[in-house]
């Protein structure tokens, strides 16, 4: 018998055991998830689910603890007016960090539009309608000055807000002298300037114009982020730039606008602090920067930009407030609120790098 041809012969040893191998087609089951993988998809694409559980849970627990003293139309809209300065200067601060940005200088630029306001009155003679204008344009400048630097001389917006946060500090001061407008003079020569404090009573609530200026606020930046082309540009800048860069979007001008628009809601908190404290005074929310990016973190809204809800914010500035007055009523030392919101600050951002697991 001959030897068979080097063609008829296997040319590989695994070749001769084909005949044998199994004919069925491979499979991959991709839609079973665990409830902990259902609840993180849930909570991936509901941004502000996290502290809006966060917040019905602090409520019921202070309602328990403290009873009718905490549950009062009273005591729950005055958490409302504490927090309003916090929502409004807090929505500024999420625009910027949806683009995966931050602004250090968003309390300053408050208080330098206050001034402003309350010393084109009382220095210059301008009516309280044009003080207030003014007021309001140089919000929009140190904004748009912010949004320059990061967006066409390509700067850390970190290094960049860092920088005009003491700037527009150190200006505000030797603008002002150092002097505080009272609350006297304000009622006698520009009641306008106090407009958000003006209470509005339904039954045991006591809201202020402050409180409906904040939650209008949040409205309307809701409807704009989810409602129209540019919100939908913000979040893909805030995502990635260079895809949105390459979609079409012009990223350069998309972040000047947002960053003079935060601009502008600063200005609105400015006007809004006056009536808040009653007064005009340089040294008042120094520290609005950093409760409002307080709010932000704890909202649920990605540091890493592109991902959140403005409504997210709203419930953070809630939660704290829900802090401040519930551990306050229950007679404990002022350091355990900020205990407790530190807490809250790591655990959020826990949660979400958590939650981005989905995405990636």
């Amino acid at each position: 018998m001959s030897e068979p041809t080097a063609a008829a012969r296997p040319s590989q040893d695994f070749e001769s055991v084909l005949s044998g191998s199994s004919k069925t087609v491979a499979s991959f089951d991709t839609d079973r998830k665990t409830p902990v993988q259902h609840f993180q998809h849930f909570l991936h694409s509901r941004p502000s689910a996290v502290p809006l559980i966060v917040l019905v849970l602090s409520l019921v627990v202070f309602g328990s603890i403290l009873g009718s003293k905490f549950f009062s139309a009273f005591s729950l809209t005055l958490i409302l007016q504490q927090v309003a300065i916090t929502g409004i200067i807090g929505a500024a601060q999420t625009l910027i960090i949806m683009t995966a940005g931050i602004d250090l200088s968003v309390g300053a630029i408050m208080v330098l539009s206050s001034v402003v306001m309350g010393q084109f009155v009382f220095r210059y003679g301008l009516p309280a309608e044009l003080a207030i204008l003014c007021g309001f344009a140089v919000g929009a400048a140190c904004g748009a000055i912010n949004g320059w630097l990061v967006a066409r001389m390509k700067l850390p917006p970190f290094i960049v807000t860092l920088g005009m946060w003491q700037i527009i500090l150190a200006s505000n001061f030797l603008y002002s002298a150092n002097e505080t407008i009272r609350s006297q003079d304000i009622e006698a020569t520009a009641p306008l300037l106090k407009f958000f404090a003006e209470p509005v009573r339904l039954g045991g609530a006591v809201f202020t114009y402050g409180v409906f200026a904040m939650i209008l606020l949040v409205i309307l930046l809701w409807y704009v982020l989810n409602k129209t082309a540019w919100g939908r540009h913000l979040y893909a800048v805030g995502d990635d730039p260079v895809a949105a860069e390459l979609a079409g979007v012009n990223v350069k001008r998309m972040l000047l606008s947002v960053y003079t628009i935060s601009g502008v809601i600063c200005a609105l908190g400015g006007w809004a602090l006056i009536g808040r404290i009653g007064s005009v005074s340089p040294t008042a929310g120094q520290f609005a920067n950093i409760e409002s990016i307080t709010a932000v973190v704890i909202g649920g809204i990605s540091l890493f930009g592109g991902r959140g809800s403005i409504m997210g914010m709203l419930f953070g500035a809630l939660i704290v407030g829900v802090f401040q007055l519930g551990l306050r009523l229950v007679g404990t030392d002022p350091q355990w609120t900020y205990l407790m919101i530190g807490v809250l600050i790591i655990a959020a951002v826990a949660i979400d790098q958590w939650i981005r697991k989905v995405a990636g």
